[in-house]
């Protein structure tokens, strides 16, 4: 299959994250509605629905623009020359905005299915060293899967590790600065206050590091 233009490519992205944020956002508020208040059942749902999500929009949007759904999941790609465009560095760039600009579109998307205020900032804060040490974790072994992943199976191990993640990490691994955006435009259950923020996106930077780190760590050498 031919590779998809840069605008096709900027557009996969742009709808992917509004997708994947609508669905992150939607199905917390949603589960939360309908819960009772019990936040186990909550978060459940808001597991079960995203992991769903990710795998659908991974596997129809990756042959297009290999559903990076995250700026650093982009930044890496781009260290590792794995972007096929001519300008590797500005179209780094445009798939960051672009997915910038879809986070804040699932957000909106999110809020009108629901009948909700569209422009929204959470209350909810998230800080703390056991909440950032729990972005790091979470981002460094999100960025570690998806460089280890054998051919064909990135989908399904993405969506199983965040699954996993959702419950492990104290953070409910965010593990996406994209991510943050939206939920920080959103005043739900899944949401997080602009103050808290900084301190998960630098923790997801530091983290993306380390997966890069340990996913070179393990890579090997084809044979002459």
């Amino acid at each position: 299959m031919p590779a998809a233009s840069l605008p096709r490519q900027l557009l996969a992205e742009c709808l992917g994250t509004a997708a994947l944020l609508c669905v992150v956002i939607g199905s917390g508020i949603m589960a939360e509605r309908l819960a009772g208040g019990n936040v186990a059942v909550a978060l459940l749902a808001n597991t079960l629905v995203t992991v769903w999500a990710l795998y659908v929009l991974i596997e129809t949007l990756g042959p297009v623009s290999g559903a990076h759904f995250n700026p650093l999941v982009t930044l890496v790609m781009w260290s590792k020359g794995q972007m096929a465009l001519m300008d590797r560095a500005q179209a780094a760039l445009l798939f960051i905005v672009f997915k910038l600009l879809g986070a804040v579109l699932g957000a909106w998307l999110a809020h009108a299915m629901f009948d909700l205020p569209i422009l929204q900032t959470s209350t909810k804060l998230r800080t703390g060293n056991g909440q950032w040490i729990a972005e790091a974790v979470a981002t460094a072994g999100l960025i570690f899967t998806i460089l280890r992943a054998p051919a064909g199976k990135v989908s399904l191990l993405v969506a199983s590790y965040i699954g996993a993640a959702y419950w492990c990490m104290a953070s409910t691994s965010f593990a996406n600065p994209a991510a943050v955006l939206g939920r920080m435009l959103s005043d739900s259950f899944a949401g997080i206050a602009p103050a808290s923020a900084p301190g998960f996106v630098l923790a997801q930077c530091a983290g993306a590091l380390i997966g890069l780190g340990l996913a070179t760590l393990f890579e090997t050498k084809e044979k002459p």
